[in-house]
């Protein structure tokens, strides 16, 4: 499976508002989906269960870390994640984890979080290719709202250029196994 890296859709929701933002990147890969039944919410749930299990570390150190500092972190639910994951909708304003659900259409879901260091936001974006294929793009867009939030993104950006393409590889294939 080919994942490239492609300029942030020009139909994406995060265009609407024609936003400058601090950082943006997207990549993109293609997956089947014949019958055409695979929904955003599909998307949703695909993306918040692709991460390499490896990240699972690496949040547990973020949460650590930044909440010193009074950032959000993960919910701390005691609904075991696979019961919030069977009822989330993906509905605008549900949340699971760290993404709250900024919007929905037919074709894109919009993720993310506003933070007192940045605001992020994450589209999962589908689009008819080929007979049955399916463009899925995952763009990320990130505006700081302080110097804390340039700091905090140093060290990440470097894991999120290598999260992504896993987890958008990941989130194809759970999509076709479906």
């Amino acid at each position: 499976m080919e994942i490239i890296q492609v300029e942030l859709p020009g139909d994406s929701l995060l265009q609407d508002d024609n936003k400058q933002y601090d950082y943006t990147d997207s990549f993109q890969t293609i997956y089947l989906d014949r019958d055409n039944k695979i929904s955003t919410t599909d998307l949703a749930k695909a993306f918040m269960t692709s991460a390499p299990s490896w990240t699972a570390k690496l949040f547990e150190l973020r949460n650590r870390v930044v909440s010193v500092f009074g950032l959000k972190t993960s919910d701390g639910s005691t609904i075991s994640r696979e019961e919030r994951l069977k009822n989330f909708k993906g509905e605008p304003g549900e949340s699971l984890g760290l993404f709250k659900v900024y919007a929905k259409t037919r074709h894109e879901v919009i993720l993310g979080e506003d933070d007192k260091h940045l605001n992020f936001r994450v589209s999962l974006m589908k689009e008819d290719n080929e007979e049955g294929e399916k463009k899925l793009t995952i763009s990320t867009v990130v505006e700081f709202n302080n110097v804390f939030g340039k700091l905090y993104f140093l060290p990440v950006k470097p894991f999120h250029k290598l999260i992504v393409p896993r987890m958008l590889r990941g989130v194809a294939n759970k999509l076709e196994d479906k």
